[in-house]
């Protein structure tokens, strides 16, 4: 069940590698027991299968996509250097690749001047853009949505910043009508827009987001740490396609290329539209920044030490899967949402189903009708379909009280083929 071809090309590029560095005086190899290497291995393996198999289209529950088999080679490959991307000289062709990877990223979102560098996902990405907008408004709140990812709230706690939470509407969506009531007060330096909420995939309104900043002055991050890549789907609802083609008038944006983008955990990225908050990072280190004149990605960033590895495997497969419109990535992510449509459209047609409303990406939340919602994830696990739960407002139902729901995060392209199996089942543990 698990790719093993990539293991015969990535021998195959280690010894080019090897061959680069011949030059060198020989060295005596750390030599590790090759056996004892494989009975620990053989270990690990073992531990390893106590997981959920996060790879397959029968895992159809919380935000976990396997890495494309280029990504996993180039991330092995790079750790025979193990390349450090803080300092220019720790991590020389890694970080040339970061920052080729980085643009192509901005430029997806259509930003061609930009400041910006991967992270070790989305929590620390999130964090420096609200550390940038605290910086620039200082002592003025932080306001996201109520379904927007709860590290918005911890982040402003960490970094001593009010924040305001913004009631949804039904839709799972930030409401503007209750965003302009705040932003009356006059103390909100900084919303947040998400682009995919975790819960339900919602996509804030931004149109209307942006013309209350034309009225009130603050300033916008947009949170697509999930949802961020679909700027490249072709099949978006109208609704959706006109928040993602107003992206580019944020002045923050964070995306986690290990979520949609193919990538090994843990592979954030956080982007600034104006290159000037670079001097909000000014500090002085007496051992890093002397091997070059050039701009060392540490000083833009408030991590120190960062896998090169990171960007290696991030920046060969964009090389593989160039991130333009229509092209074999973005019908991956079309492929996604289709299957979710498919999906939400049999749970809408099932008497035994109360289903939410429909998905703007590739994410569906139902609940169960007669029985617990743990009982039909406990009946589905059994049958090797695996899903998640979530505790859901009521509203989102059409009901009154809070409801435990089942969560489908359809996100693998796979999943569109895999509609049928999955209804299979669910249909026999309902």
């Amino acid at each position: 069940m698990l790719e093993k071809e990539s293991i015969g090309v990535l021998r195959e590029a280690l010894e080019r590698l090897d061959c680069e560095f011949q030059g060198l005086p020989p060295v005596g190899a750390t030599a590790a027991s090759v056996s004892r290497m494989s009975s620990v291995l053989e270990e690990v393996a073992a531990r390893l299968a106590d997981n959920f198999p996060y790879f397959h289209p029968l895992y159809a529950g919380q935000m976990l996509k396997p890495p494309h088999p280029v990504a996993r080679a180039a991330y092995a490959l790079a750790t025979w250097i193990n390349p450090n991307n803080h300092a220019l000289d720790g991590g020389r062709a890694s970080t040339a690749m970061e920052r080729e990877a980085v643009a192509q990223i901005a430029g997806m979102f259509g930003w061609e001047t930009h400041l910006g560098h991967l992270t070790s996902g989305g929590t620390m990405a999130n964090l420096e853009a609200l550390w940038v907008a605290g910086r620039l408004a200082p002592a003025k709140k932080i306001a996201a949505s109520a379904q927007s990812h709860y590290t918005h709230q911890r982040i402003s706690g960490v970094l001593q910043l009010p924040f305001e939470e913004v009631p949804t509407d039904t839709r799972g969506r930030m409401d503007p009508n209750a965003l302009e009531r705040m932003l009356a007060a006059g103390d909100i330096g900084c919303v947040v827009a998400t682009m995919g909420t975790t819960a339900t995939g919602s996509v804030d309104p931004l149109p209307e987001i942006l013309e209350l900043r034309r009225r009130y002055a603050f300033r916008l991050h947009i949170d697509a740490a999930y949802g961020g890549y679909f700027t490249l789907a072709g099949n978006l609802a109208q609704e959706t396609r006109a928040a993602y083609d107003r992206i580019a008038e944020a002045d923050s944006i964070v995306i986690d290329p290990h979520k949609h983008g193919l990538q090994p955990y843990g592979c954030g990225c956080v982007l600034f539209r104006d290159p000037a908050v670079g001097t909000l990072y000014k500090h002085d280190s007496p051992v890093t920044y002397f091997s070059s004149r050039e701009l060392h990605l540490g000083e833009i960033s408030l991590e120190c030490s960062r896998p090169g590895a990171s960007a290696v495997a991030l920046w060969a497969t964009m090389r593989l899967l160039p991130l333009t419109r229509g092209g074999e990535f973005a019908q991956d992510l079309e492929a996604s949402r289709r299957a979710a449509l498919d999906f939400y459209s049999r749970l809408a047609a099932d008497q035994r189903v109360l289903t939410a409303f429909p998905p703007q990406l590739d994410i569906v939340v139902w609940a169960p009708k007669s029985r617990p919602a743990e009982r039909v994830f406990e009946n589905a696990a059994r049958r090797n379909l695996h899903l998640a739960m979530a505790r859901l407002p009521g509203a989102f139902f059409g009901l009154r009280d809070e409801v435990h729901a089942l969560r489908s995060v359809l996100m693998k392209p796979e999943h569109e083929q895999w509609v049928d199996r999955i209804w299979e089942v669910l249909d026999s543990s309902l």
